[in-house]
């Protein structure tokens, strides 16, 4: 059996045509919105629109990759459904599960009715057909609760669907997302194939904790977001935190860049560096020393290791700075 929705749309691209023109006027628009991003991550977000393929995104933690989907929702003014995958996440969790409290009215109501149903019958055999022409809906739309992913499916114009971290999930789990990834469908037992009312935009992120199969693989456009170059990194900042002056701002940079260099187990992420600058403005600081460095190292780097890794050579590494 299969269970269509009233069909609306295509895609939430129909709507929004003008707005993902180019990857150009992505790039654009989204920095306005103040999520800087390079051409290649606005090339990708272009495809994965007009191609109607998800897209999976990789990198390390903290490069953007959530915020990727929170922009385009955004900018599209469209939904966001976000999934959270970790471990033991199973489809009764990512796509449904039944309203028990009423399908046991439903079924107090049921038995109340039987009698009313089968009255007069004669024999078994016309029990049973009197049953099969009673309504029944204790499996069906009414009593279904949808979860993210059947959310995205029902969704009237569109949605951005975030399945984040998807490498935290078993691979059973990873393997139910190929039929939605594929042919954006699901199945469910009771009721049957259900398909998307409007083709939803979804994206998939990783930070590469575990290899993802290549069914998955095969099914996204794959983009990978890597930690910035000096140039992109400085006009995340600039756009991020107000009021930080321009030199500070380079030292940032060129400083974090020296620590992603080094063997870290952690290197200071994207996020991290905005919350430093905004930690060093609030503080004061008008250029970088051995002394703030030293009193706010916490904020990028979160193994005591690395921190005393670093310590001794942060003198080194400012005399080296711009």
């Amino acid at each position: 059996m299969s269970y269509i929705y009233p069909r609306v749309s295509d895609s939430v691209i129909i709507k929004h045509q003008e707005k993902i023109a180019s990857p150009e006027i992505i790039q654009s628009r989204y920095e306005d919105l103040g999520y800087i991003c390079s051409h290649s991550v606005a090339t990708a977000i272009y495809l994965a629109c007009h191609l109607q393929k998800p897209i999976l995104i990789e990198g390390p933690p903290g490069v953007g990759k959530t915020e990727l989907a929170k922009v385009t929702a955004t900018y599209l003014n469209a939904p966001l459904i976000r999934m959270q995958c970790y471990e033991g996440l199973d489809e009764s969790k990512a796509l449904y599960e039944w309203k028990y409290g009423k399908q046991l009215l439903y079924t107090q109501v049921l038995k109340e009715q039987l009698g009313d149903v089968l009255r007069g019958a004669r024999g078994l055999d016309e029990s049973i057909a009197r049953l099969h022409d009673f309504g029944d809906i204790f499996y069906s739309q009414e009593f279904l609760e949808p979860r993210p992913l059947l959310q995205a499916l029902q969704s009237q114009d569109g949605a951005v669907l975030l399945i984040d971290e998807i490498d935290k999930a078993d691979q059973e789990f990873e393997a139910f997302l190929l039929e939605l990834l594929s042919d954006y469908q699901v199945s469910i037992p009771e009721i049957g194939t259900v398909k998307a009312v409007s083709t939803p935009i979804v994206m998939l992120t990783s930070n590469n904790t575990r290899e993802l199969g290549d069914a998955l693989k095969r099914r996204c456009l794959h983009l990978y977001i890597p930690f910035p170059d000096a140039a992109l990194e400085s006009r995340i900042l600039a756009t991020q935190v107000e009021g930080l002056d321009s030199q500070l701002r380079e030292q940032i940079v060129a400083l974090i860049g020296k620590l992603r260099d080094m063997p870290l187990k952690k290197s200071p992420a994207v996020s991290e560096t905005i919350d430093w600058a905004r930690a060093l403005l609030l503080l004061n600081v008008e250029e970088l020393d051995s002394h703030w460095v030293k009193e706010t190292l916490n904020l990028l780097l979160k193994f005591q290791d690395d921190i005393e890794l670093v310590e001794p050579e942060i003198k080194a590494l400012l005399k080296s700075l711009p």
